[in-house]
């Protein structure tokens, strides 16, 4: 009996070895490392880009559908690269759980060699484009590989590294890196030179892009705190972490309005959007975080293009 037991048991270890073996072998499906890199959220590095590029047009009236499309496949391709690697990490560290958002490692849909692998393919695209950006810019060279090596180590050190999210730091990198240094990179790629005025347009989109991680993160704390790491919506607690994210919700629409009224009635137009926020308001005092960061997301996508339209027409 004890030997028949023993054979059944080698027989089960063998099944779920050669399981293993074949689900290494197995080609990840397209489908699953598209939804890996978090496609929702790139509208947290299109709309950057995008009101770089209309600045660019505005004020120094320059425009390169080429510069553009290369600007475009670095930006998104360093964010999908720091999306997997904070993917990696997180799972590494037991941070990601079966209640998570991301169930990509959680749920053994791509295995970490996968998402790792990818990760590294998008930080090559990003480089091959900021090769063919180089040639195809007018701006000193040094200022470009400044910005882009930031928007590197930035995407990295995320999670990867130092690990700035676990020292409630993110929120800080997130904010500069999406706002004033993207921002700043495409004008740079356009007009050839640097400005203060990008990074000061850049603070309305980056407020609402640190919405979506705050509310991320408020939504995880739960999860951060088993884990052991320090997010700022850990520190903050329940109260003070809704008051935050009312913050970065509602003060855009001020600056907004205070430029709309000094400068270009045009400059008023993000407010169409505001319906929206209310809502947003709503779900995060009553704690319905679940889908939170893609609703703000969508916002994010809806004023930036109103705003980007407004500079255009202002």
């Amino acid at each position: 009996m004890e030997a028949r037991n023993s054979s059944n048991f080698h027989q089960q270890s063998q099944d779920v070895s050669s399981n293993e073996n074949v689900q290494t072998r197995i080609k990840p499906k397209l489908s699953d490392l598209v939804t890996a890199t978090r496609p929702w959220s790139f509208t947290a590095s299109l709309i950057p880009v995008a009101l770089g590029v209309a600045l660019a047009y505005k004020l120094e009236h320059v425009f390169s559908l080429s510069i553009f499309l290369a600007t475009v496949v670095i930006v998104v391709s360093v964010h999908a690269a720091g999306n997997l690697i904070n993917t990696y990490v997180d799972f590494n560290n037991s941070v990601d759980n079966k209640d998570s958002d991301d169930l990509t490692l959680v749920n053994r849909i791509l295995l970490p060699e996968n998402v790792m692998d990818l990760a590294l393919v998008f930080y090559v695209t990003a480089t091959v484009g900021f090769i063919v950006l180089l040639f195809l810019s007018s701006a000193e060279i040094e200022h470009l590989v400044c910005l882009f090596l930031c928007g590197i180590v930035s995407s990295y050190v995320y999670t990867g590294g130092l690990g700035i999210k676990y020292m409630a730091l993110g929120d800080i990198l997130i904010f500069l890196t999406f706002g004033p240094l993207t921002v700043l990179f495409a004008y740079l790629s356009q007009t050839g030179h640097l400005s203060f005025v990008p990074l000061i347009c850049a603070i309305p989109q980056a407020l609402n892009i640190e919405a979506i991680l705050h509310s991320n993160n408020a939504r995880d704390v739960d999860s951060d705190q088993q884990a052991r790491i320090i997010t700022l919506a850990i520190l903050l607690g329940p109260s003070l972490s809704y008051w935050l994210f009312f913050f970065l919700l509602f003060s855009p629409y001020f600056i907004y309005i205070t430029v709309g009224v000094f400068y270009s009635k045009w400059l008023l137009l993000p407010l169409f959007s505001a319906m929206i926020v209310f809502s947003l308001e709503k779900d995060f005092r009553h704690g319905n975080l679940k889908l939170m960061p893609q609703k703000v997301a969508q916002l994010n996508l809806i004023m930036g293009i109103l705003y980007v339209a407004a500079v255009l027409i202002a």
